[in-house]
């Protein structure tokens, strides 16, 4: 059984690591989709802060991970395809855009499995990304002197 999952795995981080074992549960091979800047840039404000090269190579070194697969346009139907996917893995805030609703139909009428999970509270990039933000601030309210 093939597991399929998509994100941007920026900042690597022990959400991202939950769900990737999780996923491990459920089949045989763990495929990861990890979107390209240009992807993430369409939905998102800010680009990743690590690069798609690095951002694959970390997550092929986890044991938990059978195959990254980087995409390059918001659609999942060509990967669920090329891969042969049995279950896609998707995380609570899919929604109902053109590409979500699209690969949903295509699995249904091929009579595979969404299993759908909710986002560990714990951490996200965004929260890791902001707490630098704040503590970089914080610094800015020392006064340095050149002795």
């Amino acid at each position: 059984m093939v597991v399929y999952t998509v994100g941007t795995f920026d900042l690597l981080h022990v959400g991202h690591i939950a769900l990737l074992e999780y996923c491990k549960t459920l089949g045989d091979v763990v495929a990861v989709g990890v979107a390209s800047d240009s992807v993430v840039n369409s939905y998102k404000p800010n680009v990743p802060v690590i690069g798609l090269e690095e951002r694959e190579e970390m997550l092929k070194a986890l044991s938990c991970v059978d195959i990254v697969r980087p995409y390059y346009e918001l659609e999942y139907v060509s990967a669920c395809k090329e891969l042969n996917v049995d279950i896609f893995v998707i995380g609570g805030d899919w929604g109902n855009k053109a590409h979500n609703i699209e690969v949903e139909n295509y699995l249904k009428s091929m009579g595979k499995k969404i299993v759908q999970v909710s986002y560990s509270s714990r951490t996200s990039s965004t929260k890791i990304k902001q707490k630098i933000i704040a503590q970089f601030n914080k610094g800015k309210d020392i006064e340095t002197a050149v002795i």
